[in-house]
């Protein structure tokens, strides 16, 4: 299951973001973002991972008991949406140095990556742990050298941080919003995958080393890279570093294990909206992640922001509902009858998803505080008239 949730958080993708970041920040400022931003989605993914491992239940199904049968859609929709959004940034990410070393189309190769990596996500978990047993100290050992190298090609680690002393154009709540965003879609779906722990205490351990070391790290190599060479793009940097045929190798790698979790996560939302099997999903989502590969790694800092707005809301309700109404249990998943929708649960949803757009502070902060505030008052006001009116109607 580790080696899973590593081959997960080791993703390509937030070494771009730690180059964009790293690039508007100062190295104090960086390290304190990184650092803070994911402790936030330690305590977020960790607390869902417990659930998981509590109740054997992936989030969709999780999604019920909070949200209602045909409420939870909207739950499977949000996060698996967003994870065929990433896979395609996935796939272009691929395609791009591939296509600067090769000369071939970048969308043939867009086409052949997406298919092969759907090819794979097709056939489940196995192909996943084998996958990221070679991925996971793979992207470690390129990530370390492209680090190394910065360092030694800006003079030193001292001269490194003195490149970046002028301060920051990029403020701490935005950096935070953007470690968080890293992950808070995929971070929202650790159910799927932590369901098969042996017990909640290795569903919570291997969650929150996954994300506090893989993820951190990630990060990390990307922005260091950045802050030497000023290019805020990985492919770019590797290049720039002479890197960039293992980067094609390694970082294919890598972005295929990521790639293929979000398919396996995104399968199972769009199976529990539309009743048809898991696998077919898989096979619809990697297709229309392939087409949006381009457009979302074109406008990959306005993708993160848009996730900080409407994941973390619903996974908050679902954290909320467990922790705070449910004090920690849930009757059995298979004689418990739910309602179709729990109005509750959507309107705590767009307060969450208001409050990130207008309370000013750290957006994905702002939206799960506002959620499980709303979540929790409403659903007391409503048990309390609840218990009034059978009272009233029982005298």
């Amino acid at each position: 299951m580790l080696m899973v949730m590593l081959g997960f958080a080791f993703f390509s993708g937030s070494m771009l973001a730690g180059g964009n970041i790293g690039t508007q920040l100062s190295f104090g400022d960086f390290a304190k973002a990184v650092i803070l931003g994911n402790i936030l989605l330690c305590i977020y993914t960790g607390l869902l991972s417990y659930m998981a491992g509590a109740t054997g239940l992936s989030t969709h199904l999780l999604a019920r008991y909070s949200f209602g049968e045909k409420g939870s859609y909207l739950v499977s929709f949000l996060v698996s949406i967003t994870q065929v959004g990433w896979f395609g940034v996935g796939v272009a990410m691929f395609a791009i140095p591939v296509a600067k070393v090769t000369g071939l189309n970048v969308w043939l190769l867009i086409i052949v990556a997406g298919l092969l990596m759907t090819a794979t996500a097709y056939f489940g978990m196995k192909s996943l742990t084998i996958l990221s047993i070679i991925a996971v100290p793979a992207i470690a050992i390129l990530g370390s050298t492209s680090a190394g190298k910065a360092i030694v090609d800006a003079g030193g680690l001292t001269e490194l941080i003195a490149l970046n002393s002028n301060g920051s154009s990029m403020s701490m709540n935005v950096a935070l919003a953007a470690v968080v965003g890293t992950f808070i879609s995929g971070g929202t779906l650790t159910p799927d995958f932590t369901r098969f722990s042996k017990n909640k205490k290795t569903a919570v351990s291997t969650t929150v080393i996954a994300f506090l070391i893989g993820n951190s790290l990630m990060l990390a190599f990307g922005a260091i890279g950045a802050m030497a060479t000023g290019k805020a793009d990985i492919s770019e940097v590797m290049f720039t570093q002479g890197l960039i045929i293992p980067a094609v190798i390694i970082l294919g790698l890598n972005i295929w294990t990521t790639n293929d979790n979000a398919l396996y996560g995104s399968g199972l939302g769009f199976s529990n909206i539309t009743k048809q099997p898991k696998n077919r999903m898989v096979i619809f989502n990697g297709i229309l992640g392939t087409c949006l590969s381009m457009i979302l790694y074109s406008n990959f800092m306005t993708w993160l922001s848009m996730l900080n707005s409407f994941i973390p809301a619903a996974g908050a309700i679902l954290i909320a509902d467990f922790f705070l109404v449910k004090r920690g249990k849930y009757a059995d998943f298979k004689t418990t009858k739910f309602k179709a929708i729990n109005p509750i649960a959507i309107i705590a949803w767009a307060a969450g998803v208001a409050g990130a757009y207008l309370i000013p502070g750290i957006t994905p902060v702002n939206s799960v505080l506002t959620a499980v505030v709303t979540y929790v008052i409403l659903t007391k006001v409503f048990v309390k008239k609840t218990v009034e009116n059978n009272q009233k109607v029982e005298a």
